[in-house]
């Protein structure tokens, strides 16, 4: 058994071998057709040979590519590289070396491959988050234009009633009205993006094997259909964390710690893992304010679903809504508190996503 790892460095693949020492190979090009060659090159009866590369832009296809043709081939956590303190050269053939020497010491952490069909979800729920930074990205700008005249509307923005109120502007410059228009017609077309893409999530959603674990998190307080199909999109099948503090690590919601002897100095989160997931969670979080309550469209979402999993969304909305009483009590800050609240939240959807098993 040999291994081999290499680095995606723009369009080539630089190779070190690994028998014995490790020792540099070459570089490829990056398309499958270079990879297949240099895989005929290299295999022979009875021989397989292991595979490791970064996570990044490249994707999942080539470790798909080695795995159909036998062969061991791993996706490595950039974050979770042992770097040397006080490296400061960094070259492609350094960095594919490092590669070798780690994965045979058993030292590098693989990131979860998801199939085809959960890429592709993925690939939708984050063609919509960025729909949704476009269009507040451009209500601030024309928010800004407003500010820097003097025109405050008072009531709650961005409904009918403010498009009318926008339409009845009077500027002393005429090109102020080309802004304007501008602006709307900007923050028109950044909404309509976001709906269709919602919508196209609903009738994704139908053929996602995740479908159930979706449905069921929908039963949570504050996890709607687009922030519970967001979720399980970036994290995955979540039954294969063992508990839910391995989640809640990898969410990034646990207290960072610089402790030695007997002196334990705990900070804010570490903010590890999956962003976006870690953001629907902290949203979700907010609504938990309010006394607990099962609300008319939360009672509708729950409606076809067993009732093990609504007396979990009924538990998790006691224990927690309890919680964030408490920790206001205590003088916490809002932020503080919701973020505490996140991490709770996302026991509770371990719990449930452990109790639905996928299509």
């Amino acid at each position: 058994m040999s291994d081999w790892m290499f680095t995606k460095r723009r369009s080539r693949w630089h190779l070190p071998m690994a028998v014995g020492d490790v020792r540099a190979f070459g570089q490829i090009v990056n398309n499958p057709a270079a990879l297949a060659h240099m895989l005929s090159r290299l295999s022979q009866p009875g021989r397989i040979l292991k595979f490791c590369y970064e996570a990044g832009p490249c994707g999942y296809g080539i470790q798909r590519q080695l795995s159909a043709a036998g062969h061991d081939c791993v996706v490595v956590a950039p974050s979770l590289i042992p770097r040397k303190p006080g490296d400061r050269i960094k070259t492609d053939r350094r960095d594919a070396n490092n590669l070798a020497r780690l994965h045979r010491a058993g030292e590098l952490s693989a990131v979860w491959i998801p199939d085809t069909a959960h890429e592709a979800m993925r690939d939708l729920v984050r063609a919509r988050l960025a729909a949704v930074r476009s269009l507040r990205q451009a209500r601030q700008q024309l928010s800004g234009l407003l500010l820097r005249h003097g025109c405050n509307y008072g009531r709650p923005a961005w409904t009918q009633m403010h498009r009318r109120w926008l339409a009845g502007l009077r500027f002393e410059q005429p090109v102020h009205h080309i802004v304007l228009e501008d602006h709307i017609a900007t923050i028109e077309a950044a909404t309509d993006r976001r709906d269709r893409l919602t919508k196209q999530i609903e009738i994704m959603l139908s053929d996602w094997s995740l479908a159930p674990v979706v449905h069921a998190l929908q039963s949570l307080r504050g996890m709607a259909l687009v922030t519970a199909a967001t979720t399980i999109a970036e994290l995955g099948d979540i039954s294969r964390f063992t508990n839910p503090r391995q989640l809640m690590a990898y969410l990034g919601l646990v207290p960072s710690e610089h402790s030695s002897g007997g002196t334990r100095r705990q900070g804010g989160i570490t903010k590890a893992g999956n962003g976006t997931a870690r953001r629907m969670l902290i949203e979700a979080a907010w609504s938990y304010r309010f006394p607990a309550r099962i609300s008319r469209e939360q009672l509708l979402r729950q409606e076809q679903l067993p009732k093990t999993i609504r007396d979990t969304a009924w538990k998790a909305q006691m224990r927690v809504c309890s919680r964030y009483r408490k920790l206001t009590k205590a003088g916490k800050p809002a932020t503080t508190v919701t973020t505490a609240i996140a991490r709770e939240l996302s026991g509770f959807v371990w719990e449930i996503a452990c109790q639905v098993a996928p299509r």
